[in-house]
């Protein structure tokens, strides 16, 4: 136990049972969590890429999970030390406001600190060094600002937004059908836009996959898919102009709130008891048909004698279906959600051109198609694949296109790819560092050598000789006056990636450079680190 004294020689404690706790201060504190923070990096750094390798993470329940996305590999590990889980939330806060650029931040991170640590063995106050990358980051910031292009989209003209999305869908296990899961991404984004405000909700995009098929019979529904089938065997399967019930309240006669007795000691009062409920089942199907519905789509189940009736009457039925999927089903649709039998009338019901149960492959499981909406503000991507590994892993890869598309609507700035905007950052941000006189200059230059660690891991990914490679691409962007020179990952034969059409998104870039510049200077920041003994 720390004891001090005060003036009167009083004494007072200052840590609690101090023997039962491991403490670093100082240099070693801060080195400490900088080897916690690159070790992370290094986990990372392998992913990045169109040539980046995948990570496979089990979990304790035996799931597996084979990714090479940063957000995803940091969610699905057990990280125990505190700057590593930092880390976990920087990709985190990336992928949350851009869904793109989780690897790239963490391993930009990752160089930051590892430049930091060379300063601070050099004597250099962590104050000093968070002020020079705080001034870096902005010149970088600014600078990507300056070498960005705009480009035009509209509804007919999608091809630009299209290509920003195949550099996207470049690093992923999907890669060899970019192409038409780069268009039904920015179709779907297109299809739910308000391009006057700049506005997308992603949420009344709905991905659905089923095991199965191949990877290029993915495909995008105008309309909403929910995975169940009609509730009788019998029922229609095939509905045209139909208009639907959308109920959230349970198919069957209403339960007394307060515990209760019935005491049935004949036949005739089981046979009164009986026909009772059937007069509920009875008058909850007629009033459906009166108010002209010829679907009805519950959130609860109903029991078989409610089916058998439902079938008789002709009015199909579907079950058990989720609270989300009634919302886009009712977005779609025009209807509203109807919480009470009483509620229901036939300004209340969705409409849709066609209602369809569609089977798929040997085991005949159903999916219940509704098309041809009369709001098509909201769509399904319905995803096939080999296993379910692939069906998850491309439901994350189309995220990714998914936001990055969104990102283009709101701000339509681009910067190209293949670490072209982080070697010309980097020569800027090296140019710039001229202007400071103080100590500051040498947290400004080892913030520009920390932008050469992306493209440095690009190439390697790549089987290239990373210090070989990048010298040589700095070299020619100087020579060249031209920024847009990256890594060539693919062997394509031309550093331009304006040629290469290799695009990413302006806002994902500085947000990339912003966030990790936040999480390094909080980590330099922490000079004393207290924990718990272990034992």
């Amino acid at each position: 136990m720390a004891l001090a004294f005060d003036e009167y020689g009083r004494p007072f404690i200052i840590i609690k049972e101090q023997e039962q706790k491991n403490r670093l201060r100082g240099l070693d504190a801060q080195k400490a969590n900088i080897s916690a923070g690159k070790a992370v990096a290094r986990i990372l750094r392998t992913s990045l890429g169109p040539k980046g390798m995948d990570k496979m993470l089990q979990s304790p329940d035996g799931d597996v999970t084979i990714t090479n996305d940063g957000a995803t590999i940091l969610e699905q590990m057990d990280v125990d030390n505190q700057i590593a889980k930092l880390m976990v939330e920087l990709s985190r806060s990336q992928d949350y406001e851009i869904g793109d650029g989780t690897t790239g931040v963490v391993v930009m991170a990752g160089a930051l600190l590892e430049q930091a640590e060379r300063l601070l063995e050099r004597g250099i106050h962590p104050i000093r060094i968070a002020e020079g990358y705080e001034m870096a980051s902005r010149i970088a910031v600014d600078h990507l600002e300056h070498i960005s292009q705009k480009f035009e989209f509209s509804l007919t003209s999608i091809e630009s937004l299209v290509q920003v999305c195949m550099t996207t869908l470049s690093s992923k296990i999907v890669n060899r059908c970019k192409r038409s899961l780069a268009e039904i991404a920015v179709k779907a984004v297109l299809a739910i836009a308000d391009l006057e405000r700049k506005d997308v909700n992603l949420d009344l995009i709905k991905v659905e996959g089923k095991v199965g098929g191949k990877l290029e019979d993915t495909e995008l529904i105008n309309g909403i898919i929910v995975d169940k089938d009609m509730s009788h065997p019998q029922m229609p399967k095939h509905i045209e102009n139909a208009k639907i019930a959308i109920l959230t309240c349970p198919f069957e006669p209403p339960k007394p709130k307060t515990k209760h007795k019935v005491d049935i000691d004949t036949v005739e009062k089981f046979q009164t008891l009986r026909l009772q409920e059937q007069k509920y089942f009875d008058d909850m199907v007629q009033k459906c048909k009166d108010v002209g519905a010829t679907l009805v789509i519950c959130q609860w189940g109903f029991d078989d004698e409610a089916n058998h009736l439902l079938m008789h009457r002709n009015l199909p039925a579907v079950r058990w279906v989720g609270g989300v999927e009634l919302e886009l089903i009712a977005i779609a649709t025009g209807g509203r959600i109807v919480p009470r039998f009483q509620e229901l009338t036939p300004e209340k019901l969705g409409k849709a051109g066609l209602v369809r149960e569609k089977s798929f492959g040997t085991t005949k499981e159903r999916m219940l198609y509704i098309e041809q909406c009369a709001n098509s503000r909201a769509v399904t991507i319905f995803i096939r694949g080999g296993n379910k590994m692939m069906i998850e892993e491309t439901k994350r890869s189309l995220h990714d296109a998914l936001c990055v598309a969104r990102n283009l609507i709101r701000n339509n700035s681009i910067v190209y790819g293949g670490g072209s905007a982080e070697i010309s950052s980097s020569i800027a941000v090296e140019t710039a560092a001229d202007r400071y006189p103080g100590v500051e200059q040498y947290a400004i230059r080892s913030f520009a050598d920390a932008l050469d660690a992306i493209p440095m891991a690009l190439a390697e990914n790549s089987g290239l000789p990373p210090i070989d490679t990048l010298t040589a691409v700095k070299s020619q962007q100087i020579k060249e006056n031209n920024p847009y020179c990256g890594i060539d990952c693919n062997d394509v034969g031309t550093n331009d990636m304006r040629e290469q059409n290799v695009f990413e998104t302006l806002i994902g870039k500085q947000q990339q450079i912003l966030l990790a510049t936040q999480v390094v200077k909080m980590i330099l920041k922490i000079d004393d680190v207290i924990t718990p003994n272990e034992f």
